[in-house]
């Protein structure tokens, strides 16, 4: 047989604009309205047992300060454990610290389900509990789970729909690539984004799962705290179109800058004891800092009905604050960019990843010089409090790891005088197509750049 039959195309070539139709398809997809999801989320509130109360991190069932080190770790020993980071960095206006972080070495699986109704594609997303989300409830991916959840370390029920994500012969790959989590809370965190189309000729829709288009996901997204942050960092991989007649950089000149933004920062982050991270002290609510910035680590019990494990205890990081997340973009020979910055994040595994323009809580620098501040921040708050933006909306983050954490994000216009295309040192121009294609691969967009990016390729932003 000839080798000439095995032969594929590299790549799905009409997948964008069967994406592209999704995304156009708002108001109504084959299950529900836009305007009845608010109100069928608020029903499965109802339905079942939702709790979350604090509770002290030496009373939370399971876990325990483990002797010598201080680290605080599950009795398993698997899911995840707080211990201690020390991180030295060679430029900027702090250069070394320590604090707790997050060390969750597994993988888990971030898995949205694609299926077409009346020839167009739909995504299977869960009104999904987590206890750190400020209302509970909010649309997840299909399948949400760490390998402990999914291997069933708790002991709890199976995850659902996990088959399609584990077994080839189940589905059709549309898009697979492994993406960081928050590096500055996370250390060295991963999880596989997949994006799969059912081939069953028939996929049940389970209680509490709802088949939605892009377009109507993306409507979603101009509200607060409805699509979750594992559905948005999903949706910012799908392999949109890009009908772009040109850009200021080259693709190569893009890759060649950010690799030599990786190549020319020394950034020595490592792990240590919990117990002698320096600056942080422990009391009967968690573990803060002595000046009261940046985050706590504060311990919950919970009581979920509709989840694997009906109970447990953990620990959860808590901001001080609710952050800021902004592109700021203008028309470069008539085609939009946006201005991204190579950001160092201690907790990242390569360091340095494309970042939004500005990404911070601004509280934690008011007490700062003002050179110190960062570059764009006050354009940015600028447009926020006149409502000068262009997309404003307040998004949570990892509800499973972090309790009421914020996130304003938001598009911000600007002109030659407020973002000249000369950018400083540390940011680039670069497309929308430009940066979703860098998605396709791990590690070069963090997680805040992509659910500004979901807000782009499900149309709840058009610049």
């Amino acid at each position: 047989m000839s080798t000439v039959a095995l032969l594929r195309p590299r790549a799905a070539q009409d997948l964008p604009a069967r994406l592209a139709r999704s995304a156009a398809a708002t108001g109504h997809g084959h299950q529900m309205r836009t305007e009845d999801v608010t109100g069928w989320l608020a029903e499965r509130a109802r339905a079942h047992r939702f709790t979350v109360r604090r509770a002290p991190l030496d009373r939370l069932d399971g876990w325990s300060f483990a002797p010598g080190t201080g680290d605080l770790v599950h009795s398993s020993g698997r899911f995840f454990s707080v211990r201690g980071l020390d991180v030295t960095l060679d430029e900027g206006p702090h250069r070394h610290w320590q604090q707790p972080v997050i060390h969750q070495p597994e993988v888990g699986i971030l898995g949205m389900l694609a299926k077409e109704f009346d020839g167009v594609l739909h995504f299977l997303l869960q009104a999904k509990m987590e206890p750190g989300n400020p209302n509970l409830l909010q649309l997840s991916p299909t399948v949400q789970a760490t390998r402990s959840n999914y291997q069933r370390v708790h002991e709890g029920a199976a995850v659902s729909y996990l088959e399609h994500f584990t077994d080839p012969a189940r589905g059709r790959v549309l898009a697979d690539s492994l993406q960081s989590e928050h590096g500055s809370w996370f250390y060295r965190k991963s999880n596989r984004n997949m994006l799969v189309e059912a081939t069953d000729a028939h996929v049940p829709c389970q209680a509490g799962f709802r088949w939605l288009t892009l377009g109507q996901i993306g409507e979603l997204l101009r509200l607060d705290n409805v699509v979750n942050m594992d559905s948005r960092t999903v949706l910012s991989c799908f392999p949109m179109s890009a009908p772009e007649p040109g850009a200021l950089h080259s693709d190569t000149e893009l890759l060649s800058w950010f690799t030599a933004e990786r190549a020319r920062h020394d950034v020595d982050a490592r792990l240590m004891a919990l117990g002698r991270v320096d600056g942080w002290t422990r009391d009967a609510d968690g573990i803060g800092r002595i000046d009261g910035r940046f985050f706590r680590v504060t311990g919950v019990t919970v009581e979920a009905g509709n989840r694997e494990v009906t109970g447990w205890s953990q620990p959860l990081i808590e901001p001080c604050g609710t952050g800021v997340a902004a592109f700021v973009f203008r028309r470069i020979g008539g085609v939009p960019h946006i201005l991204v910055h190579a950001k160092t994040e201690a907790g990242h595994l390569d360091t340095i990843e494309l970042a939004p323009t500005v990404q911070c809580v601004p509280a934690n620098w008011a007490p700062e010089r003002a050179e110190d501040r960062p570059p764009f921040l006050d354009l940015v708050l600028t447009a926020a409090e006149g409502h000068g933006a262009h997309y404003a909306t307040v998004h949570s983050e990892e509800g499973g790891r972090f309790l009421n954490a914020r996130i304003r994000y938001l598009f911000v216009p600007a002109d030659e005088d407020e973002a000249p295309v000369d950018a400083p040192p540390g940011y680039h121009w670069a497309t929308a197509g430009q940066l979703n294609s860098l998605t396709a691969h791990g590690h070069y967009v963090n997680v805040q750049a992509r659910t500004l990016l979901a807000c782009l390729n499900s149309g709840a932003v058009r610049l």
